[in-house]
């Protein structure tokens, strides 16, 4: 017998995540289909409203298959199954196995997604990088709006925000769009609905996609950006063109020192040869297993690439999937697209779950006055539940206070929402709460918190590089999450210098306000060509009386 085992795609626990593998499903018995929805529902659960089935293989991963009629009456009982707990079914792919049998055999995989209910449909943060004139803005509106692009960036016009934007055709700002899937995986954009709000009442999966600049100019833009908005993936846009040009080294090496997953799209394949596409292919590849990067490349080439991709990805954070694209033509965009829809998300359940029930802790990245609402702060609640009309305290403020205000309203995707949970993205209104008050870099917590602020803090650091020598009076641009701030060097830990390449602990003092600061946080600190990495380790704490104002 030619025992075929799946590949590390689905060598996970039977017992944990959401996929599960079932032999057949043919005419359950009442009990034995209750069962099987009870174990549904815990499946979903784990993956957050989605589940994959791979049918015909056993209990321990053998690929044993089906023939046809029992191929059928499966999937008839698995759409009950999806139907009694409000989910939908689609088969992602179906191959043949080579199992000692005349008759042919099949094994079917089938994405199983809930419809979605009360807005809580299953989000995924993505932030788009790559080097200026990659393609980048173009192919989000190209994936958004749902219409290809004329060669001259005429997809990318309705994501640009300022006048400047448009006329030179560079992003400066941090814009977001939104694709959404329903619960069949079909792509929901603005080519079938109006308003975000139609969009998000019909995709049961969001992608929001955090279009960063490209521009050498704005690199303080794109690190607040992939520090403070929280993404779970990276997409590295390539010119097949240009190649690995500009601040694409600098952009992989962003986000490989915060850990944040990235896989690669190759756009522009209509403007070259196909020898130029696959030699930037190589280039990308060679870099991926230099010993700093550690990654192995996947090139995807058809659909069922792109379903293994999205499940390696994932479960191991090494694979980098490639894909090659035109925004142009429309070449593999559908694989792209394919991806997205069966990219589960990082975080299980449980990890949710846990977060849901600390204190709320939302973080301002944008202030806003809108007129008519008064003063909005978009952001990321870190931790905990808000709701309309929750009492938090804002802070800290220059001199170290906190300010009790009250939430209004909140919008998630520029549509209402009612309750917002930890790790979604929002807006949120505050009213005739005064702007000036407050800055980006502050955070909105629940008034029972003891926020610990502080002036000083120790980080455990890597100096990536730097031109002279790193020692103390030093002054670099500290990123901790959504803070951003100068900072000066106080002291070296069994030091008096540093050099490319070197670790140490090193005091910090922040030299305009105190900062809300947590131990363990990734910090990311720069000035001019210097660069390092590290996280914090110790905190010099300032005290906080209980009125939420500094104590002398």
């Amino acid at each position: 017998m030619n025992r075929l085992f799946l590949s590390e795609v689905t060598q996970i626990l039977a017992e944990e995540g959401n996929i599960e593998y079932k032999l057949k499903l043919v005419n359950p018995t009442q009990y034995r289909f209750e069962h099987l929805v009870t174990q549904m529902k815990w499946r979903l659960q784990e993956g957050r409203g989605e589940a994959i089935y791979q049918i015909g293989v056993e209990d321990n991963g053998l690929l044993v298959g089906l023939s046809e009629d029992d191929m059928r009456a499966s999937l008839k009982t698995l759409r009950r199954m999806a139907e009694k707990v409000g989910a939908d079914i689609t088969v992602l792919r179906e191959r043949e196995v080579d199992y000692d049998s005349d008759i042919p055999r099949k094994i079917s995989e089938v994405l199983v997604r809930k419809v979605p209910d009360d807005q809580q449909f299953l989000d995924l943060r993505v932030a788009v990088l790559g080097n200026v004139d990659s393609g980048k803005s173009t192919l989000l509106g190209v994936l958004t709006q749902g219409e290809l692009d004329n060669g001259r960036g005429r997809a990318r016009l309705n994501l640009f925000r300022h006048l400047h934007e448009i006329q030179s055709g560079r992003t400066s700002s941090i814009s977001f769009e939104i694709l959404g899937f329903n619960s069949k995986g079909e792509v929901v954009n603005y080519s079938e609905s109006r308003t975000a709000e139609e969009i998000c009442e019909s995709a049961s999966k969001m992608i929001t996609f955090i279009d960063l600049a490209g521009h050498h100019k704005y690199l303080k833009t794109t690190i607040f950006g992939l520090t403070s908005y929280c993404p779970d993936f990276a997409m590295l846009v390539v010119g097949a063109n240009t190649g690995i040009a500009g601040t694409t080294r600098e952009h992989l090496g962003l986000a490989m020192a915060l850990k944040v997953p990235i896989f690669i799209v190759v756009s522009k394949v209509d403007l070259c040869s196909k020898s130029t596409t696959e030699r930037t292919v190589k280039q990308l590849e060679r870099i991926l297993k230099q010993p700093g990067c550690n990654k192995v490349p996947m090139v995807v080439d058809n659909a069922d690439d792109a379903v293994t991709a999205a499940q390696q990805f994932a479960q191991s954070p090494s694979i980098t999937p490639i894909f090659t694209l035109s925004s142009v033509s429309g070449e593999n965009l559908d694989l792209l697209k394919v991806f997205f829809n069966i990219l589960p998300p990082l975080s299980n359940s449980k990890e949710q779950e846990e977060l849901m029930q600390q204190l709320t802790e939302f973080q301002v990245d944008e202030i806003y006055t809108v007129p008519d609402v008064g003063t909005v702060v978009g952001g990321t609640l870190y931790s905990g539940i808000c709701r309309e009309g929750e009492q938090l305290v804002v802070g800290p403020t220059d001199d170290g206070k906190f300010l009790g205000l009250k939430v209004c309203s909140i919008q998630r995707n520029r549509s209402a929402c009612r309750v917002l949970r930890a790790r979604q993205a929002a807006t949120l209104a505050l009213g005739n709460f005064d702007r000036s008050l407050l800055r980006k870099g502050m955070v909105m917590v629940s008034p029972e918190m003891k926020p610990t602020i502080c002036w000083m803090f120790e980080a455990e650091i890597v100096l990536l590089f730097h031109a002279k020598t790193f020692r103390k009076g030093f002054q670099v641009t500290v990123h901790v999450g959504n803070v951003r701030q100068t900072a000066i060097v106080e002291y070296l830990h069994g030091k008096d210098e540093l050099r490319t390449g070197e670790k140490a602990v090193v005091r910090f003092k922040f030299i305009k306000h105190p900062e809300y600061l947590k131990v363990g946080a990734k910090l990311l600190f720069r000035e001019g060509v210097t660069k390092g990495i590290g996280h914090v380790t110790n905190l010099h704490p300032v005290l906080i009386n209980q009125n939420h104002s500094l104590e002398e």
